[in-house]
C-alpha cells in the first residue's frame, strides 16, 4: 500500500475520474429520463415511480454485491456495472427514438431498473478500493476530496442533460451518458494494484450477516447512517423538480438541469473547503447541526416561490449535505474494518442509497395527496424531526470527535 498523499496518488487519481464518470452519466440519464417520463404523463407520481424501478433491484442486490467485492474482486464488478450503466443509457436512447415498439413509460422503467442493478455494485467497489489505493491517515482528508468529485458530477451531469436535452434532444443526452458509462468501465479496470479480496469465503448468509453485525453494534455508525437514511427520505425535493420546472416556474429542462445542479455546486465547494481544511473536533455536532440546515433549506425553497430564490436555497441545501455526506464518509471508513468493507459500503448504500430512490417515491405519492409544495415543506419538517431525535437517541454520535475512532 503507498504511503504517498492522496494528493500525490495516481491510483487515487484513476479512482475519482471513475467516480465522476459513472456519476456523470447516472446523472445525464436521471435528468433526461425525468424530462422524458414528465412530458409523457404530466403526473409527479411517475417521478417517484422512477426511484422505485431503481431501488427494487439495487435493494435485492445490494448485500450480494458487497459480499461479491470482498471475497472475490474489488474491482471487475465495478467494471462490469459501469458496463450495465452503459447498456441502460443505451436502451433509454432507443426508447427515445422509437426503435422500441410498446408503451414507453414502461420501457422507461424497465431501463431505470437495469441502472438500479448496476448501482448495487458501485458503491461498494469505490469504498473497498478507496482503502486499498491510501494510507489511514489519508482517509478523513481524501473523503472530503472524493465527496468533491462526487459532487463535481451532480453539478456537471445535470446541467449537460438539460442543456442536451435543449440543443440535441433526448436521445443524443442518452448516447452521451452510454459513453460516460463506458469510459468508466476502462478508467477503473486500468488501476493496476486494488490489492486481494479476503482469502476465506464464509457461506453467503454468514458473511452477510458479519456485515450487518458491525453496522448494528456500532452505535456511532448506525447512528450517523439512520440519520442521513431519513434525512434523505423525507427530503427529496430533488425528485419533484420537474414538476416545479414545468407548473410552477413554467421554464424548460435547461431551468431543470440548473436546478439539479444547484444543490451539487454548493456540495462541491464544501467539500473542496474540508478537503483542505478538514473539521477535527465536534465531528457529531456538525453533522446533526448540518443535517438540519438542509431540512431548512428545503422548507424555504417549496416556500419561495422564485425561480432565483430556489436555486439559492438549492445551492445552500447543497452546502449543509456536503458537510453531512464528508463528516459520515469519514465516520464510516475509520470505524470500519478492511475485511468488510465491501459489506459495510453493500449496508450504507441500503441506508443512503435506496433512500434517494424511496425518497423520491414517497415525495411523488406525498405530492399527489397533499400538493406540490405542500408536500415537500412537509418533507423539511420531518428532516427536521429526525435531527431532534437523532441527537437525543444517539449521544454517542452528538458528542463525536473523529480521532475517538483512530
Amino acid at each position: 500500500m503507498t504511503t504517498h498523499s492522496s494528493m500525490e496518488n495516481r491510483s487515487f487519481y484513476r479512482l475519482l475520474t471513475f467516480r465522476i464518470l459513472v456519476v456523470l452519466a447516472y446523472q445525464v440519464i436521471a435528468v433526461v429520463a425525468g424530462w422524458h417520463i414528465y412530458e409523457l404523463t404530466r403526473d409527479p407520481l411517475s417521478l417517484g415511480l422512477v426511484g422505485l424501478a431503481e431501488v427494487i433491484p439495487f435493494f435485492l442486490l445490494a448485500l450480494f454485491a458487497g459480499h461479491a467485492i470482498d471475497h472475490y474482486s474489488r474491482k471487475l464488478f465495478g467494471v462490469a456495472a459501469s458496463l450495465l450503466v452503459a447498456f441502460n443509457a443505451l436502451m433509454l436512447a432507443a426508447v427515445s427514438g422509437g426503435a422500441i415498439r410498446g408503451n414507453p413509460v414502461v420501457w422507461i422503467y424497465a431501463a431505470i431498473a437495469v441502472g438500479g442493478v448496476a448501482r448495487a455494485f458501485i458503491s461498494p467497489t469505490y469504498s473497498a478500493m478507496f482503502a486499498v489505493v491510501l494510507p489511514r491517515h489519508e482517509y478523513a482528508r481524501a473523503a472530503a476530496a472524493g465527496s468533491s468529485v462526487f459532487q463535481l458530477g451532480l453539478v456537471a451531469g445535470p446541467a449537460l442533460g438539460g442543456i442536451m436535452v435543449a440543443l440535441a434532444g433526448k436521445t443524443a443526452s442518452y448516447l452521451i451518458a452510454a459513453c460516460f458509462g463506458i469510459a468508466a468501465a476502462v478508467v477503473l479496470f486500468s488501476i493496476r494494484s486494488v490489492g486481494s479480496p479476503n482469502a476465506e469465503r464464509p457461506a453467503l448468509m454468514s458473511s452477510i450477516g458479519e456485515g450487518f453485525r458491525f453496522v448494528f453494534g456500532h452505535r456511532v455508525v448506525l447512528g450517523a447512517q439512520l440519520l442521513d437514511m431519513f434525512a434523505v427520505l423525507f427530503g427529496g425535493a430533488v425528485s419533484l423538480l420537474p414538476a416545479f420546472v414545468h407548473d410552477v416556474y413554467h421554464a424548460g429542462p435547461e431551468a431543470l438541469g440548473l436546478l439539479r445542479a444547484a444543490p451539487a455546486a454548493g456540495a462541491m465547494v464544501t467539500g473542496m473547503y474540508l478537503a483542505s481544511r478538514p473539521v477535527r473536533s465536534k465531528n457529531g455536532r456538525w453533522l446533526l447541526g448540518a443535517v438540519a440546515g438542509f431540512g431548512v433549506c428545503i422548507i424555504s425553497f417549496a416556500l419561495s416561490g422564485n425561480f432565483l430564490l430556489a436555486a439559492l436555497f438549492l445551492l445552500l441545501s447543497g452546502v449543509c449535505d456536503g458537510v453531512s455526506v464528508v463528516m459520515r464518509s469519514a465516520i464510516v471508513q475509520l470505524a470500519t474494518p478492511d475485511a468488510i468493507r465491501g459489506r459495510v459500503a453493500a449496508i450504507s448504500g441500503i441506508f443512503i442509497g435506496s433512500s434517494n430512490e424511496l425518497g423520491a417515491f414517497e415525495s411523488g405519492v406525498a405530492a399527489r395527496l397533499m400538493g406540490l409544495v405542500p408536500s415537500v415543506v412537509f418533507g423539511g419538517a420531518m428532516t427536521l424531526l429526525v435531527v431532534v431525535l437523532t441527537a437525543r437517541i444517539a449521544p454517542d454520535l452528538r458528542r463525536l470527535d473523529l480521532h475517538q475512532l483512530d
